[in-house]
């Protein structure tokens, strides 16, 4: 608990402010949080300097056309899956290059915020994928609560993913 009068963390400027030091990019692809997770990394002072962009692929197609998701992998598995969460956040690294670098973490976050199923999937599941040069790995969630909650939730959970990253690299 913090003390009186003390800030809380906040987790997205402290990511920032690490990026920046260390001189990393990141570039997003949003299909869920439909931009929040973007609203909440460029919300800092600074942010500028790591973040480099980001897409909001809300439409199935798009993930194809924009972020290089296999439309093979749609097709069979719909857009909610770990592999497209993987392959979002490699072609969004990749498709956000900046004089021909691409982004040195890609983010990605899918899934359903309800309050009906979607693509076979239950409200509260999530992806969240990430990729770097140390790889890719995706994050498999099953929230609970209303759509905003979940989204909310889901913005958390990538800024903490993120701060793993970096942590990594």
């Amino acid at each position: 608990m913090a003390e009186h009068g003390a800030r809380p963390a906040d987790a997205a400027a402290d990511l920032i402010a690490e990026l920046t030091a260390r001189g990393l990019t990141v570039a997003l692809a949003e299909s869920l949080t439909g931009g929040a997770l973007a609203a909440e990394l460029t919300r800092p002072a600074g942010a500028s300097a790591a973040i480099l962009g980001g897409l909001v692929v809300y439409a199935t197609e798009l993930k194809h056309t924009l972020a290089a998701v296999d439309s093979e992998l749609l097709a069979e598995h719909g857009p909610v899956h770990p592999a497209v969460a993987a392959q979002l956040a490699a072609g969004v690294r990749h498709r956000l290059a900046v004089s021909g670098r691409p982004a040195d973490i890609g983010v990605s976050t899918t899934g359903v915020a309800g309050p009906a199923w979607q693509s076979g999937r239950a409200p509260g599941t999530v992806f969240v994928g990430i990729d770097s040069p140390r790889g890719s790995r995706v994050v498999s969630l099953q929230l609970t609560g209303d759509r905003a909650r979940i989204r909310a939730a889901v913005v958390a959970h990538a800024v903490a993913e993120l701060q793993e990253e970096v942590a990594r690299l």
